[in-house]
């Protein structure tokens, strides 16, 4: 019988982290989780997921590289994931030294400590589409990143991080580089949760408007629970590389929005504001991905996509959660 894995997840508070403890718990491992605060983090993703007691959680400040290198040693895991850091691209254009810093120094300071300890761990970072900036022709692995934030900057170095390190010292490290996946575990900044939200309460009465800015951006969104999957399969190859992960269709947040209000029986005119004070300084036109590698080499493919995303988190906030 096989040793039971232990996996170290760093950022286990936020959606990818609760999903895929989720995902690793049920695959039969010991599961590791950090965030900046343990004692004053409340994991309210790990409680709705129902994971809270079965996982053991650290403080862990990965831009300080003792802290890093502490949670290492006690944790003793065969697989990081690093799903930590600043995660909205909105919030980096106020927030740009923060993000910088606790993604891609944490990012360092991780892959440094493994290297520091000198054993056989896997490393997984959380890459991101919009390295690519705007893609025009869907992005693979080979398309040239042009990022246009400071998140997608931040994401870029971390990127060139694992791959370096990968490189330099043989390390099994790769990166993720994952198109837009949504779950009701998003929180309201987030553009698809604040429209899901929105949608039901005035569903349900509410005489507020959908504020929203530019509605003619075009994303490759897919579901966030089946994304985790590969993840771990990225992992469990018998050599470390980075993969594209995404849908392969491209759709409008007008359409998003669209779907949303369908559910519903609402229409437009009576309940969505454009408001020119939510745009970003610079912006993508347009985010489209080609998963092709992944479906080739980890035999994973998105089975849920823009339409059936929105109607899952409708479901899910009309019927209190229940889709989770």
């Amino acid at each position: 019988m096989s040793e039971k894995k232990c996996a170290l997840i760093c950022g286990i508070s936020g959606q990818d982290g609760a999903y895929l403890a989720r995902y690793l718990i049920g695959k039969g491992y010991t599961v590791y989780g950090t965030s900046r605060d343990a004692q004053m983090t409340s994991f309210h993703n790990l409680v709705r997921l129902g994971i809270r007691e079965h996982i053991k959680l650290e403080s862990a400040a990965l831009n300080d590289f003792r802290s890093v290198l502490q949670v290492l040693m006690k944790a003793q895991p065969d697989e990081v994931y690093n799903l930590a850091g600043q995660s909205s691209v909105g919030l980096s254009f106020q927030q740009p030294v923060e993000t910088l810093d606790s993604i891609s120094v944490g990012t360092l300071n991780i892959l440094e400590a493994i290297r520091f300890i000198s054993k056989p761990i896997k490393f997984y970072n959380a890459g991101s589409s919009e390295c690519f900036g705007d893609t025009g022709a869907p992005a693979d692995e080979s398309t040239p990143f042009r990022p246009r934030s400071p998140y997608a900057v931040a994401k870029s170095a971390a990127f060139w991080e694992v791959s370096n390190y990968r490189e330099a010292y043989g390390m099994f490290a790769c990166s993720g580089i994952l198109f837009n996946h949504e779950s009701p575990l998003r929180p309201e900044r987030f553009v698809t949760k604040k429209i899901v939200a929105a949608v039901c309460r005035i569903a349900s009465g509410s005489d507020e408007k959908l504020y929203l800015g530019n509605i003619s951006i075009q994303r490759d969104w897919g579901w966030a629970p089946e994304y985790i999957e590969a993840m771990w399969l990225m992992m469990q190859q018998n050599t470390p590389d980075d993969f594209v992960i995404a849908t392969g269709e491209s759709h409008s947040l007008n359409e998003f929005v669209d779907v949303a209000l369908s559910c519903v029986g609402l229409n437009w005119c009576d309940n969505v504001v454009i408001d020119k004070t939510l745009l970003r300084p610079t912006d993508l036109m347009v985010g489209h991905g080609n998963p092709a590698k992944a479906r080739e080499k980890l035999g994973w493919q998105a089975r849920y996509k823009m339409h059936d995303v929105v109607r899952l988190m409708m479901d899910a906030q009309l019927n209190a959660d229940t889709l989770l």
